[in-house]
């Protein structure tokens, strides 16, 4: 079974691009050769984009490996397969990281433990219950990479496809 995604690194230092292209090979099984852009919103970084095919769970591993370098920005898709939901991953140095599962109309699909969990901790006035729900939408990821990912419109697309 194979799965389908598009990776996004919207934001990073070029001395980073070949750590990037090194992990994400590593993830996939086969080299990775990514065409970096110009970031026109972070003068002196570059972006990328890359659609990708590999086993059910790679967007999250390829979240794993990218985590560790701090000083990007980048998002990254994972479409539903058969018996496997979709996922979105997105990470910025000043909020970390957001994982939310997608449903196959493209909404974020929030699991019932974790709303009731926030309901609770709303109740004991540990949390703004709205501001609590905007970050298990991913509020604060999207505003802080719109204009990243408005910069980066008409960018080229690669494909990449792991080994096996």
């Amino acid at each position: 079974m194979s799965a389908r995604g598009v990776l996004y690194v919207h934001s990073a230092q070029p001395a980073l691009c070949p750590h990037i292209e090194w992990a994400v090979a590593g993830v996939l099984g086969v080299p990775v050769d990514l065409t970096w852009t110009p970031q026109p919103a972070a003068p002196g970084c570059v972006r990328t984009q890359a659609e990708w095919v590999g086993k059910p769970g790679t967007a999250a591993r390829i979240t794993s490996s990218l985590m560790g370098w701090q000083r990007i920005r980048f998002e990254i898709t994972e479409d539903a397969s058969p018996g496997v939901d979709g996922t979105r991953h997105a990470y910025t140095p000043s909020l970390g990281p957001f994982t939310a599962t997608i449903g196959a109309n493209g909404d974020i699909l929030v699991p019932e433990d974790r709303l009731r969990t926030t309901l609770m901790r709303a109740a004991q006035g540990r949390v703004v219950l709205e501001k609590e729900l905007e970050r298990l939408l991913g509020k604060p990821w999207d505003e802080e990479l719109e204009p990243f990912r408005y910069a980066g419109d008409g960018a080229p697309v690669r494909w990449l496809h792991a080994a096996g």
